[in-house]
């Protein structure tokens, strides 16, 4: 669905490393991509994987080392382009970035400097590239269900507007991997968080009651004196995020078209992807990365 895996060989670097790209986003001064858990050379989360993130699991000097050799097969030598991060608290605080040494606490990164790669972690949440296409200004966010809560994607839109006068027909979106629908289970409390802002709440959210064998084959196990003459049966709620946030966007002013969304799941796949919640916190974590070409 818009995003296609692209391999390169690092010098040190096997197996390959593979970075993920998204077609609307294919512009020759533009440097993006999604990295996976493929390659690299941290042993903590099972062989030789990428982790990109300063876990507590990992080693400092081997997280620079993996960077190094992302920043390679993105064709963003080292030495010329500068990454830039920050420390996530799943906020909808947005910086303006205009030079490397600056290291904010937020989740939501904007710049129109040549040469600097904003990055953001995910391990689950996601990631989401904005490309202004006419002012070459790009954003990059970390949208979890709080941040989705808190508009960071919205506010993204809105805050590439004020600095860089950005058209939202002009604007670009790529959704990254992240925990999809079919996995990613939330409480009452989230939903009803989510109503409390969006008119469509109920569009982001679907229930599956539970299936019980025993239930079924037995019912009677289950009568009880309350009507409508049965127990409560468990019901499970789940969250779309990519939905959430392409709502945000396309509201924001972003066309429809300019909008791509990874298909992969990462806890589907995590032969492919690290996954925070199906890896029971033992995970690595992934960049989303996007910068203009010097």
């Amino acid at each position: 669905m818009g995003q296609k895996p692209r391999s390169e060989t690092a010098s040190t670097t096997k197996p390959k490393i593979e970075i993920l790209k998204s077609e609307v986003l294919d512009l020759p001064w533009l440097v993006h991509g999604f990295s996976t858990r493929v390659g690299g050379h941290s042993a903590a989360y099972g062989g030789s994987s990428l982790n990109l993130g300063f876990t507590k699991d990992d080693t400092r000097a081997t997280v620079e080392r993996n960077r190094e050799a992302f920043l390679r097969a993105l064709d963003a030598d080292p030495g010329a382009w500068r990454l830039v991060t920050q420390r996530q608290v799943h906020s909808d605080l947005i910086h303006l970035v205009s030079a490397v040494d600056s290291h904010p606490t937020g989740d939501g990164l904007i710049t129109d400097v040549p040469g600097l790669l904003l990055g953001v972690q995910t391990a689950d949440c996601l990631p989401v590239l904005l490309v202004d296409t006419k002012r070459r200004s790009v954003g990059a966010f970390h949208a979890g269900w709080r941040g989705t809560l808190k508009r960071i994607v919205e506010k993204g839109v809105g805050e590439m507007r004020r600095q860089f006068d950005s058209t939202p027909a002009d604007l670009r979106a790529a959704i990254g991997p992240g925990i999809h629908s079919c996995c990613y289970q939330v409480g009452e409390e989230v939903r009803e968080k989510f109503h409390t802002q969006f008119a469509y709440a109920g569009e982001v959210f679907r229930e599956v009651r539970e299936s019980n064998p025993v239930r079924e084959k037995y019912p009677l196990l289950f009568l009880n004196a309350r009507p409508p003459g049965h127990g409560p049966e468990e019901t499970l709620l789940y969250l779309d995020l990519v939905a959430a946030n392409t709502r945000q966007l396309t509201d924001a002013g972003v066309p429809a078209e300019n909008i791509s969304a990874s298909p992969l799941c990462t806890s589907c796949r995590t032969d492919l992807l690290f996954s925070y919640r199906k890896e029971r916190g033992v995970a690595g974590r992934m960049l989303g990365v996007v910068g203009v070409r010097l």
